[in-house]
């Protein structure tokens, strides 16, 4: 019998052995969309199921920027451990009740990073021209994807970012306040734990979405809707642990 999922919490369990690669998320804005949990249940890995809240499970387009990706021993590396990012990701949960994000994609504009994370982790990084600007208190994010295609793959999201959002925000902490990742890597079903700080979160006013991206990951439609939450965050620096078979027993 699968567990039920553990609980929604906004302060990060520690990690079991030691960090293996460390980076920094900044300036991130979180647009999401409601989906039925039918509809997102074939796109994720083996031993996973999706992860509903209010009766929904959740689409999301994250754009941001990464901010020296390195190593868990060792310090970030400036420029090629640097650089903007746009992800789409689904929510889960495994038979174990570990919460978890899968990712559809990873637009990346370093490409080296790219080549080396889809062969030793089995991400689905891809190589995309981007950019990230901030004037006049507006935050603009555009990518147009290089490589593996559709080349139309593109997004551009322009949002005001607002005032801090108060704690005990349900739908919220159950979109952001999540500890790991899973992925389908060499066989498996792996799970991946990750630690940081209490996101610090604002709301945000989104002036401007025009998306192909979510459409390319096999979500048609879905970011033709006006999206259900819109938030923002400066960041946070987040730790990696070693990936774990979802098999693998929770402790106690």
């Amino acid at each position: 019998m699968p567990r039920e999922p553990q609980p929604v919490t906004t302060t990060a369990p520690d990690l079991t052995g030691r960090a293996i690669t460390r980076q920094s998320w900044r300036d991130l804005t979180f647009v999401h969309w409601r989906v039925a949990p039918d509809v997102v249940a074939p796109l994720l890995p083996a031993g996973t199921r999706p992860d509903v809240h209010d009766g929904s499970s959740w689409v999301g387009l994250v754009p941001f920027r990464m901010v020296g990706v390195g190593a868990g021993f060792g310090p970030g590396v400036p420029w090629l451990g640097t650089f903007p990012e746009t992800n789409v990701r689904l929510y889960s949960v495994d038979e174990q009740g570990r919460r978890g994000v899968v990712f559809l994609t990873l637009e990346a504009s370093r490409l080296a990073f790219v080549l080396g994370t889809r062969a030793v982790f089995a991400l689905p990084y891809t190589w995309a021209r981007m950019r990230v600007s901030e004037a006049d208190g507006v935050l603009t994010y555009t990518s147009r994807r290089r490589w593996p295609g559709p080349r139309d793959a593109t997004t551009h999201v322009a949002v005001r970012p607002g005032a801090a959002l108060a704690p005990g925000d349900a739908v919220a902490e159950f979109l952001t306040a999540r500890w790991g990742l899973h992925t389908r890597a060499f066989g498996r079903t792996l799970y991946v734990p990750n630690r940081h700080a209490t996101w610090p979160l604002q709301t945000a006013e989104l002036l401007t979405v025009d998306d192909r991206l979510v459409a390319a990951c096999g979500l048609p439609g879905t970011a033709l809707r006006p999206p259900a939450s819109v938030l923002f965050s400066r960041g946070v620096r987040t730790d990696f642990g070693p990936p774990v078979d979802v098999r693998t027993p929770l402790p106690g």
